[in-house]
């Protein structure tokens, strides 16, 4: 589907963003970046101090690669952000951005609480990569409110957002959405709820096949992914984009969609499963498919 524009809702000016991890660190920055105000909540300090250094970090490297900005203006984008670990500070906030791990037993904890604390006109954006939108609405007081915003890592330096629509997502929760989005600079492109949408339901199993392709012997690390550099132009084959995104989300990813599926073409890979066992997370731990302290892992 191209993208949509709806009806919009009242004026976002403060975004809850929920979960301090890589992405939702970018999502914080970026929300920020556009001017709002953000509350960033995670479950412990030592995440935040992570988010905190993150932030930093991607504010610096933003300058760096030609993104504009001063160190001024970043100081005053890090001072738009609150970092805590109490949920109860999201009560005032007009749109929430939901990034917690791909567990559904996490994910309704969390709803539950957010559902509580914040207020009954908000928008819940829900950054998965393979879980439903509709059942997440029907976690919430207001199901119209929920959609799905599919945030690619690393989220400042990415132009396009997957934003997807429940069965009860209303046009003005779309519209919202898709304001918040050009905000930031992003475009916001519609699509159906179904379980991993577009991107994750055609990345996951290239990227699981890729791996079947390494456990097999038919092509090593290096040459798997220069063929899909070569030949198709992509900027990352599947095994770096793997080692980007991280292993375990990666096959959380390709579990969830052998669970909503029953389809044996979902099957996780076992080199992939085991390099998961095995701590080989990719860039987040240093060593995945490809060693980030200078060797080929594979």
């Amino acid at each position: 589907m191209s993208t949509t524009t709806g009806e919009n809702m009242s004026g976002t000016k403060l975004v809850g963003v929920v979960g301090a991890g890589v992405i939702g660190t970018g999502v914080a920055q970026a929300v920020a970046a556009a001017g709002y105000g953000v509350v960033l909540v995670d479950r412990t300090e030592d995440v935040l101090d992570t988010a905190r250094r993150g932030v930093r970090d991607g504010l610096r490297m933003r300058r760096l690669l030609g993104g504009g900005g001063s160190r001024e203006e970043d100081a005053r984008t890090f001072d738009r952000i609150a970092f805590t670990t109490d949920p109860a500070e999201l009560a005032p906030v007009d749109f929430v951005i939901e990034n917690v791990t791909e567990d559904w037993e996490i994910k309704k904890s969390v709803y539950r609480v957010l559902d509580e604390v914040c207020r009954p006109d908000r928008v819940f954006a829900a950054n998965t990569s393979v879980i439903p939108i509709t059942g997440i609405a029907g976690l919430v007081r207001e199901p119209g409110r929920v959609l799905g915003m599919h945030f690619m890592n690393p989220v400042p330096l990415k132009a396009v957002v997957e934003v997807v629509r429940g069965h009860y997502t209303t046009d003005a929760t779309v519209g919202t959405a898709l304001d918040l989005l050009a905000r930031m600079g992003a475009e916001g492109v519609v699509v159906a709820d179904s379980p991993g949408f577009v991107t994750n339901r055609v990345l996951m199993p290239t990227i699981n096949e890729a791996v079947f392709l390494l456990q097999e012997r038919v092509a090593g690390v290096e040459e798997i992914d220069r063929l899909f550099k070569g030949c198709f132009h992509h900027r990352m084959g599947p095994l770096e984009t793997a080692d980007l995104i991280g292993l375990d989300t990666v096959l959380r990813s390709i579990e969830g969609l052998f669970h909503s599926f029953a389809d044996s073409k979902y099957r996780p890979c076992p080199l992939l499963r085991g390099m998961v066992d095995a701590g080989l997370l990719g860039r987040k731990s240093g060593q995945g498919f490809y060693s980030y302290r200078g060797d080929v892992a594979r």
